[in-house]
């Protein structure tokens, strides 16, 4: 199932990250060793949440920024396994806090083992991330996985405090999604530019480029939490909305249908659950008054500014062009 009929046909990932596949499989093994620990449990649910985890895109685009930056060392692998212990942290405390009980197709760690042990395996890998990034040379890398750590839990606090909110705004929604997603994926291609050779414009251009690459991602999320089949999606579908989060399709919808959709959607939160009747109502309700089409055009806009600003600040190689076909990969996914 395609997220929009218009995206054209591109590459699959393992074709886009096929310069730097042996260096993600690398990543793969120094994720492993670093969850290794005295204590058995720690790389029992580290390698289980390991094996639950997604495709791998943040710590790609790491590597594939550096490359581009002319740099293929072990500090970029290095680095991207930092990137996804911070990620897989966010994850765990994630669901923890969704009260999720399964993500693609599993259970969730705090499902299988309990909540209080979860939130310690958590805290370790965020502990643990910023270990290994310490033993590096520099600290200007390191003072930005920090930031970016940092505001990836201040976005977590604010969406908290607007669960529930059928009032939320555009823009606090995007500072939400700015801060959860867009930082990480921005700190991640500047991190390749740092490890590599760049001018002060291409450091900027990649910045920018992860940022809005971040930013499309999450708003797909957002609308997949509406349009996938379940079996695709690998969590149950209408989860942001069971869950109190009123994400970009809905707000869309309210604002264009009015108090009658926004009576609806607070029933649905108070409630906690969704019947199949008002999903299908809900459902027809974004087809009709073309929220979903409005979400999805704004993760375009996002994709392109991200394409646009790869392609002035360098020249056509094989890793631009993988990063470029990457922001269409993720308008056009259906997980």
């Amino acid at each position: 199932m395609s997220v929009h009929p218009t995206v054209p046909t591109i590459p699959d990932l393992a074709h886009i990250f096929e310069p730097v596949r042996d260096e993600l499989a690398r990543v793969e093994r120094e994720f492993a060793r670093y969850l290794e620990s005295r204590v058995d449990l720690i790389p029992q649910m580290g390698k289980y949440v390991q094996m639950s985890g997604g495709k791998r895109v943040r710590p790609a685009v790491l590597l594939m920024a550096a490359r581009l930056c002319g740099y293929s060392g072990d500090r970029a692998v290095l680095n991207a396994a930092v990137v996804e212990f911070i990620h897989t942290a966010t994850l765990v405390h994630d669901d923890i806090i969704d009260g999720a009980e399964t993500r693609r197709g599993r259970l969730t760690a705090h499902s299988r083992w309990g909540s209080d042990i979860t939130v310690l395996l958590g805290d370790y890998l965020y502990i643990r991330s910023m270990a290994m990034a310490l033993t590096q040379d520099t600290l200007e890398v390191v003072r930005l996985l920090c930031d970016c750590t940092l505001k990836m839990i201040e976005g977590e606090l604010y969406q908290l405090t607007k669960t529930g909110d059928s009032t939320i705004t555009e823009d606090e929604h995007f500072e939400i999604i700015r801060r959860k997603t867009a930082f990480l994926f921005s700190g991640c291609a500047e991190i390749g530019g740092l490890l590599g050779t760049s001018t002060v414009e291409q450091r900027t251009a990649l910045r920018e480029y992860g940022f809005n690459l971040g930013i499309a991602f999450q708003i797909v999320d957002d609308v997949l939490d509406y349009m996938a089949e379940e079996s695709a999606l690998g969590k149950p579908i209408g989860g942001d909305l069971r869950e109190g989060k009123v994400t970009l399709p809905i707000i869309l919808l309210i604002q264009r249908a009015g108090p009658d959709v926004q009576a609806l959607v607070n029933e649905v939160i108070a409630e906690g659950r969704v019947t199949p009747e008002k999903w299908r109502l809900i459902k027809d309700l974004l087809a009709r008054h073309g929220a979903i089409d409005a979400a999805f055009e704004r993760a375009v806009m996002h994709a392109g500014r991200a394409k646009e600003q790869l392609i002035a600040a360098f020249p056509a190689s094989v890793e631009r062009d993988g990063l470029v076909s990457l922001a269409d990969y993720i308008i056009s996914r259906d997980r």
